[in-house]
């Protein structure tokens, strides 16, 4: 299943130990934000389906985790989706929206 992104790109960072964040912002006029905000939504169900374990702050013994964030500016609305688990499993989510 290809999940196509039309405003989310994600960045990969490694922290060596096997486990990766990845990260992605859209800046969007009010128009789009629904759009935006349904994508999260759908990149959140695609990795709770395909979840390596229990999602929660890997401090206290979640496998992944998300935040999600919004900040307004003028006309301008940011969204910040920030994924956090195994590298493995997040590369093969990444692929899967990317279509790689």
């Amino acid at each position: 299943m290809t999940l196509p992104l039309q405003y989310l790109i994600f960045d990969a960072s490694d922290d060596g130990e096997g486990t990766g964040t990845w990260d992605a912002v859209a800046s969007v006029r009010a128009a789009d934000l629904p759009a935006v905000w349904a994508e999260v939504h759908a990149v959140l169900a695609c990795a709770q389906q395909h979840s390596p374990g229990p999602r929660g702050p890997l401090d206290d013994g979640g496998t992944w985790d998300a935040d999600e964030h919004q900040q307004t500016d003028g006309d301008w609305t940011t969204v910040t989706l920030t994924l956090t688990g195994p590298w493995a499993w997040g590369e093969a989510l990444v692929a899967r929206w990317s279509g790689d």
